[in-house]
């Protein structure tokens, strides 16, 4: 009389380990690459509804508005990256630096999930005049990821406050990816 009992066998454990090790190695990346992009989304959202606060706040108050990258402090950094957040302020003397009687009208933290985000180099702050234009040559920002290169974007906002996405460069690409 044999007698059989239940479970699984050594070689059948084996293989369904193998078989969620495949799944597992299929599925990390897609989900990874998944949340950068939503990051990446959020950012370009973020960035084009502070650039529309600021047209709205200079044009309501008459004051020129800066948008900035930002330190800690929330001053701006005078750098062209501007993954530690930026700032909008408006700017009543016109300084160009937020003082302790400046409206501080929004502060955006740390970008998450990798990315990155850089201005055009000498470009480090936006002044947004009453009638909505911005002082100063284009803009362009070029936004990354954890995806490399290849996924990098730009937004060029022109001097009359018009947005549009293009591709970057291989340099400011690899710039925006890797530093430097």
């Amino acid at each position: 009389m044999h007698h059989r009992t239940e479970g699984f066998t050594l070689i059948e454990a084996m293989i369904v380990m193998l078989i969620a090790a495949i799944l597992l190695a299929i599925a990390v990346p897609a989900w990874s690459n998944a949340m950068s992009a939503a990051h990446n989304g959020a950012t370009r959202g973020t960035l084009a509804t502070t650039l529309l606060a600021a047209v709205h706040h200079s044009a309501l108050t008459g004051a020129e508005v800066v948008v900035c990258p930002r330190t800690g402090v929330d001053q701006c950094s005078g750098s062209v990256d501007w993954s530690m957040g930026w700032i909008v302020f408006a700017d009543l003397n016109g300084n160009r630096s937020r003082d302790a009687n400046e409206t501080l009208v929004r502060q955006v933290s740390m970008l998450e999930g990798g990315v990155h985000l850089r201005s055009t180099v000498g470009r480090t702050r936006l002044v947004f005049q009453p009638n909505g234009g911005n002082a100063g040559s284009n803009v362009t920002f070029t936004l990354c990821d954890g995806r490399g290169t290849e996924q990098a974007t730009t937004l060029v906002l022109a001097n009359d406050g018009r947005l549009r996405q293009g591709k970057p460069t291989a340099a400011a690409a690899q710039a925006c990816v890797y530093g430097g």
